[in-house]
């Protein structure tokens, strides 16, 4: 007897898997996964679809919108490779790309000459601005949201993050959460309950950063 292609589907798939329907549909961990996954394929979409109006490659849009945004410390080959979790040699041929597109130029780190950093030619920071805004679309359907719904939402997102980070999966999460300067419910019952040790000022849920330029992991 030959079963009909759904049923071999469904006894085929994975034990367990978050994308074996019967079992996703009675399990709420199963469904934000996925959900998390669909939108993966949202900011894919379209961050490639802003990069081919340059001739980019999304790695290259990407390293480019980088650039434009974080300090000279942050532009290291090194530090491109930690970010995106990437090996040097592909970050290398990248850069090289934009480097012929005289997007980029590399120069030597003021603190250390040893130390090669990139920076955006005139031509890379217009292209870096433009292409800075590829993610707008969802932005602005978050508009109907309440702000109490968005904190929640953002706070969530930021201690799934922090989990994922101390477990490896994210090299780099620069955010308060997992900061040494970030103490935790210092101001209970105020507004804004959590304080920051560097800028030494009380924090709010909003105020809450995904990526600190003052950034230093805690080790305890």
């Amino acid at each position: 007897m030959v079963l009909p292609v759904r049923e071999r589907r469904r006894l085929l798939a994975p034990l367990g898997s978050v994308f074996e329907l019967p079992s996703q549909n009675g399990d709420v961990d199963s469904k934000i996964v996925v959900a998390l996954e669909r939108l993966g394929q949202v900011f894919r979409i379209l961050l490639r679809e802003r990069a081919q109006e340059y001739g980019l490659s999304p790695i290259g849009a990407q390293f480019l919108v980088y650039l434009l945004h974080h300090d000279v410390e942050l532009r290291r080959i090194s530090q491109l490779a930690r970010e995106f979790r990437l090996t040097q040699a592909t970050v290398s041929e990248a850069v090289a790309s934009l480097e012929a597109k005289g997007l980029v130029s590399r120069e030597h780190w003021p603190e250390d000459r040893r130390v090669m950093t990139l920076r955006l030619s005139t031509e890379g920071e217009l292209v870096a601005t433009d292409l800075s805004t590829w993610a707008d679309t969802v932005k602005e359907h978050l508009d109907p949201y309440s702000s109490e719904e968005k904190e929640v939402v953002m706070r969530f997102l930021m201690r799934l993050m922090g989990s994922l980070q101390e477990s490896g999966a994210i090299s780099v999460a620069r955010m308060c959460l997992t900061c040494r300067f970030f103490q935790r419910n210092a101001h209970q019952g105020t507004g804004s309950p959590h304080h920051c040790r560097l800028l030494d000022v009380p924090l709010g849920g909003s105020e809450l950063r995904v990526d600190c330029p003052e950034y230093e992991h805690a080790t305890d």
